[in-house]
């Protein structure tokens, strides 16, 4: 099957995140069983979910691996003029909710895998498909797991988000958190003699947008990226249930997203002694307040030397020329990288800012260059790295 009849086939599974994407991987492993690829699942905790992963080629060495992920955000409350999960092709572009993010690239890694099947490889050709990256890198981390205690892994790795087909090396890493603000409920006409969570809520921002301020005077600098220093955001705040009760809880759902150079510990001890100067003088009226902040995901960087194997290896199968770039968004590359000790490079088809939004699209130009890649990157895994 090309590309394209892949990519139609994957779009019609609607794996938005936290959904099963157990039909999508059995499409897959079908196709690869019928190429004669040997693969292997590492499924969620319920099992709705799973990784696929497979190697062709010899096993006794470390070869290339080609990362993506299967889910995609949801559509929910965006006004698509077309069906999200239908493969709609016009004027050179395909529409579908993922043909960015990425299942472009999936679907090109699928069709050169079964090619590379038919070949003698000296040098293996893995392949990872993941579930739930889009809420924090999560599914990966299951695969990992299997792939850590063994022998031989992968000896580099090129994750396919979109890039427009050049080569990133690097991406901010980052922590989600959820602070908790305990206050002391009252009536709201005798607010003074209650806590208010929420008035401690907007207290514990303004140590956020301190520690912001900070970060973006004093910090560690990379100009690599948009946003040069590392960075922290409130995203939701909730609190109250009605105007005459002085709240007794808040919670604010916050983010760093830090340089590799920037340790995120330290900043996060740093917001923690913030919040408890809110709270100290408290305690005297108020002995129970409290903000308490607790870890609700997280995943590294990635900050790959542009002097790395994995990064000549790209330059010389791409048309993509010597310069790279870092991405401000998140990858599954820094898990990679910290955990498996696999070097990897973020080189895919399309532009994150055609992702996440209705009619998102991939141009077939972009699809295009991701399988002339790929076949390059099979020949030379067929004479050896």
């Amino acid at each position: 099957m090309r590309t394209l009849d892949i990519l139609d086939r994957l779009i019609a599974f609607p794996t938005v995140s936290r959904s099963s994407n157990r039909e999508l991987i059995s499409f897959v492993g079908q196709l690869f069983t019928d190429a004669g690829i040997t693969w292997e699942l590492a499924e969620s905790v319920d099992g709705t979910r799973a990784n696929l992963y497979a190697t062709i080629g010899p096993l006794d060495r470390g070869g290339v691996m080609l990362s993506g992920h299967t889910d995609v955000v949801p559509v929910t409350g965006q006004a698509w003029s077309r069906d999200p999960f239908t493969l709609h092709i016009e004027d050179g572009l395909c529409y579908g909710r993922g043909t960015a993010d990425m299942k472009g690239f999936v679907a090109a890694v699928i069709s050169a895998a079964r090619a590379a099947a038919g070949r003698d490889l000296k040098s293996p050709l893995h392949l990872a498909f993941s579930y739930d990256e889009e809420i924090g890198c999560v599914g990966v981390r299951r695969l990992i797991d299997i792939l850590a205690p063994r022998a031989v892994r992968p000896a580099m790795a090129i994750i396919g988000e979109p890039t427009g087909m050049r080569i990133a090396t690097g991406h901010k890493g980052k922590v989600a958190l959820q602070a908790s603000c305990h206050g002391h409920a009252g009536h709201s006409a005798l607010a003074p003699k209650a806590l208010n969570a929420l008035h401690m809520g907007a207290d514990f921002i303004n140590v956020l947008r301190h520690e912001q301020d900070h970060l973006a005077e004093k910090g560690a600098q990379d100009h690599d990226y948009d946003v040069p220093y590392s960075t922290i955001h409130a995203g939701v705040m909730r609190g109250g249930e009605a105007l005459n009760i002085v709240p007794d809880r808040c919670q604010i759902d916050f983010e760093i997203r830090n340089l590799a150079e920037d340790d995120s510990r330290a900043i996060l001890a740093r917001i923690e002694k913030g919040a408890e100067n809110i709270v100290a003088p408290l305690r005297r009226q108020f002995p129970t307040a409290n903000i308490a902040i607790e870890e609700v995901n997280a995943y590294p960087g990635l900050n790959t030397p542009d002097h790395a194997e994995i990064v000549a290896l790209v330059r010389s199968i791409t048309d993509a020329g010597a310069d790279s770039f870092k991405v401000a968004f998140g990858t599954e590359a820094g898990l990679f990288d910290a955990l498996l000790g696999v070097p990897a490079v973020i080189c895919g088809p399309g532009f994150m800012d055609q992702g996440h939004k209705p009619d998102e699209f991939i141009a077939l130009e972009q699809l295009n260059a991701c399988d002339a890649m790929l076949a390059r990157l099979i020949d030379r895994l067929e004479v050896g790295l």
